[in-house]
């Protein structure tokens, strides 16, 4: 079949623009448009659909465009994180192939804790931690310092400064501050100290690893190396300017190969699709940690997986239409009809 229409789903932001946490809602639907540019370049007849509170606007639009493929960039609402699984389920339940990973997969990694039990039970390493659900705050039964997180956030929402902790009384205001913004669960990590790498990870159809990508902290001292929400988003501030990417071309064979391998297994157990992205942090032994995965990572010009897929010499532009040609070769499978037994009507003798 020859490819006409592509919907390219991305969220309706639903914070207000002031909001902290506006500006990664808003990053979303500049990148829709980026995508949708590449694709109507590539002879595509594209639609834009920002996805908000109603998921009823996705089915009726699914039944009136009737797209081929659905390039989906929605990463759930800001209000209710977990959207962003329920919206894959409803584009597996409609049968219209779409790119990323499915709702199992997005739902596991969106669930920080969840994905680290299963990493833990997979013999993968992970930095040690502790859940909490409810006040008042346990006794923390790891080593300081320790570095508190919302669990079902992405995009590094929730994470400053603040977010590190040296003592009980910290660690206390902290997760009583997650759980107050954020809701349950909170999740302590034990803080490893190193250096940090996302490994991109691409199935096209095959998967591989893509060259490390390091994240490289110019931070004051006394400030923790961790990639804040403002160091990733907010555009023209020092803090964001305190952290770049560069190709890890200098790690060692033996660690180059722990990572590919790593991350390789990890988008395995989880089931991703497509494209993923592994994060780490490598002590200054040589041991690596993995710290999250993360399907349907950020894919637009200049993120850390599209500088790693084209120093493997797969521009852009190539790759999102790479994407697009492969989720329309996904067809759910034709459900079987099954026939009901028959019923036995012929004449048995009776018993004389």
């Amino acid at each position: 079949m020859t490819l006409r229409s592509v919907l390219v789903l991305h969220n309706q932001p639903v914070l207000p623009r002031d909001h902290p946490d506006a500006e990664s809602e808003h990053t979303v639907v500049e990148i829709a448009g980026e995508m949708a540019k590449v694709l109507e370049e590539a002879g595509y007849r594209v639609h834009q659909l920002g996805l908000g509170g109603d998921p009823t606007v996705l089915w009726r639009a699914l039944a009136k465009r009737k797209p081929d493929v659905v390039f989906n960039l929605y990463e759930g609402n800001a209000d209710n994180t977990q959207t962003e699984s329920f919206v894959a389920g409803l584009l597996e339940w409609s049968g219209i192939p779409f790119t990323g990973s499915p709702y199992a997969a997005l739902s596991l990694a969106r669930a920080k804790h969840t994905t680290k039990h299963l990493l833990k039970g997979a013999g993968l390493p992970t930095a040690d931690f502790q859940v909490v659900n409810a006040l008042p705050v346990p006794d923390c039964t790891l080593e300081f310092p320790v570095i508190v997180k919302p669990a079902e956030q992405d995009g590094s929402v929730g994470l400053d400064q603040e977010s590190v902790c040296t003592n009980k009384a910290q660690l206390a205001k902290r997760v009583r501050y997650v759980l107050a913004t954020y809701g349950a669960p909170a999740i302590i990590e034990e803080y490893i100290e190193g250096r940090e790498f996302n490994v991109g990870l691409v199935e096209l159809p095959e998967l591989q690893a893509l060259v490390p990508m390091e994240t490289v902290f110019l931070v004051p001292t006394g400030s923790w190396r961790i990639y804040t929400y403002g160091r990733k988003w907010n555009r023209g501030t020092a803090e964001y300017e305190e952290t770049q990417s560069r190709l890890a071309t200098d790690l060692s064979a033996a660690i180059l190969a722990k990572l590919n391998r790593l991350a390789m297994q990890a988008y395995r157990l989880l089931g991703c699709q497509d494209y993923a992205r592994a994060d780490f942090r490598v002590t200054p032994s040589g041991k690596a940690y993995l710290l999250e995965v993360n399907p349907n990572p950020e894919i637009s010009v200049g993120s850390d997986l599209t500088e790693a897929l084209s120093s493997a010499g797969m521009p852009h532009s190539e790759f999102i239409v790479a994407l697009v040609e492969q989720a329309a070769r996904r067809r759910r499978a034709t459900t079987p009809k099954l026939t009901p037994a028959r019923r036995d009507t012929s004449r048995r003798a009776r018993p004389a």
